[in-house]
């Protein structure tokens, strides 16, 4: 399955869509531990300020000052490793 990637009308957001239903809705903030996949691994990637879930998709937001570049390829892969399996 992939994941699909849109824009948001926030600069600082995308929405990762990623086809199956991934509960929620959840949300996630860098500053706050979770033990729960894939959230976990997407809050270590720097720059990365929250996450949100619900239906079938995640939006991720960033920190002002990070690059999309850094980040959504491996969100992208993150959340497809997780959903696909």
């Amino acid at each position: 399955m992939s994941v699909t990637i849109s824009p948001t009308p926030n600069p600082n957001a995308l929405k990762f869509t990623v086809g199956v239903d991934v509960g929620g809705p959840k949300t996630f903030v860098a500053s706050q531990p979770t033990d729960e996949a894939p959230a976990d691994k997407l809050l270590a990637l720097p720059g990365l300020a929250s996450i949100f879930m619900t239906a079938d998709f995640v939006t991720i937001s960033k920190m002002p000052d990070a690059s999309w570049d850094d980040i959504a390829e491996e969100a992208q892969r993150i959340l497809t490793e997780h959903f696909a399996a």
